[in-house]
């Protein structure tokens, strides 16, 4: 007798859904978080650095395009290679994609403490998970409308910040000439934005809960990209032109010490609220692409089979949220924030790669090649603690994959 098919998750998001979830996950990383640590890294050649982040995006957002058209499941790449690769890649995949994601989700939480109400920061942070993971539980389409309002409010706040800083005439273009740029450290900046551009990874792992995947798919990561690149673009053309390289760098809220440069010190606290609403539309959107891969996963057995179970009433994989955000709180306590940005890279970069591998078995093969030789680079010259960090996970995840995978 054959096997019972897994219970299926219900097609619920469309379009301007997707669309909605990748801007959470990109805009709370991205502009908040990613862009300090990458100005450190090359100094006034920052915008080069987005720019070759970008381009690497693109090329990942293509082939998950193609690969997600023709797999319209819940997984992504942990899907993708092992249908195109192997077992052993999709799995590889699976393992970088939950780790990785699993240290953002970290940073995401601790940057909501930061920002929200930095002496109990960790407290914050732990409460902010255990919300959202209750919220993720009881559906995804209510997960989708509040991402909603998240992005909507993040929108307001950036627009005033780069208004601010336009108008207060005390911006220096100079700023963005480059000075003090290496070739490295345009890497290493590349690396870490790549940190803020991968939230489109959230649609393709919801292809089994969106209508049409066929083509919302590939519309939503393209339309999901180009905002954010715009966007990012403004952002840290202002910040830069008003802070300058060094000071952008060691600024623990950049966007908030520029406006208070830019003369408009009343506006630091709703920048704050902002940071902290955009760090909870990120964490939100997080930890509901993680679960997704965790449930894809346990599907195959390479993680405990009971994490599949899908809700009989809210139709969502609740034991692979409730276990991810479990995770994600205990990390939350103890993690560096900018070291789990870089681990994270790492292991998203490798997912990538292997996305890019996936679709050069398709056809048209320029695109995934550039994807894969960009992901491989902007992996291996990220900090050298982020490198070591995660190569050793991805030995400990081939390790399991040889005791239990086999088995499967």
């Amino acid at each position: 007798m054959a096997a019972p098919e897994p219970p299926a998750l219900r097609r619920t998001l469309g379009t301007a859904d997707a669309v909605t979830i990748g801007l959470g996950s990109m805009l709370g990383a991205g502009v908040f978080v990613a862009l300090a640590p990458a100005a450190a890294a090359a100094g006034s050649a920052l915008l080069i650095g987005l720019a070759v982040a970008a381009v690497v995006a693109y090329c990942n957002a293509t082939s998950s395009a193609r690969l997600a058209v023709l797999y319209p499941q819940s997984g992504g790449t942990y899907v993708y290679g092992r249908e195109r690769l192997g077992p052993f890649w999709g799995y590889l995949a699976g393992w970088s994609f939950v780790v990785g994601k699993t240290a953002s989700c970290a940073a995401m939480a601790l940057t909501v403490g930061v920002y929200a109400w930095p002496a109990h920061a960790h407290t914050v942070a732990v409460a902010a998970v255990v919300f959202l993971t209750a919220i993720n539980t009881v559906g995804v389409q209510k997960s989708a409308w509040l991402t909603k309002i998240i992005v909507a409010v993040v929108l307001a706040v950036l627009a005033a910040v780069v208004v601010a800083i336009a108008t207060s005439g005390g911006a220096d273009v100079s700023h963005l000439a480059l000075h003090d740029a290496s070739v490295l450290g345009v890497l290493q900046a590349a690396g870490l934005c790549f940190f803020a551009f991968a939230g489109y990874a959230r649609i393709a792992t919801l292809a089994e809960e969106v209508r049409d995947p066929t083509t919302t798919i590939p519309r939503a990561i393209r339309i999901a990209l180009a905002l954010v690149l715009v966007v990012y673009a403004a952002i840290a053309s202002a910040v830069l032109a008003e802070l300058g390289s060094a000071a952008m760098a060691s600024a623990t809220a950049p966007l908030a010490d520029a406006v208070t440069a830019a003369g408009h010190p009343g506006l630091t606290p709703v920048v704050r609220v902002g940071a902290t609403i955009a760090a909870l539309g990120s964490l939100l959107a997080l930890i509901l692409g993680v679960s997704r891969t965790a449930l894809a996963m346990a599907r195959d057995r390479h993680l405990p089979p009971a994490l599949a179970v899908v809700h009989p009433r809210f139709e969502t994989p609740y034991r692979a949220e409730l276990v991810v955000g479990a995770v994600v709180a205990v990390l939350a306590g103890v993690l560096d924030l900018r070291g789990a940005i870089g681990f994270s890279s790492f292991a998203v970069l490798v997912y990538y790669a292997i996305a890019n591998a996936s679709a050069f078995t398709l056809g048209a093969k320029l695109i995934p090649v550039a994807g894969l030789v960009g992901c491989l680079v902007l992996a291996v010259t990220l900090p050298v603690t982020s490198v070591l960090t995660g190569m050793a996970v991805l030995l400990v995840g081939a390790a399991l994959y040889a005791a239990v995978g086999r088995r499967v």
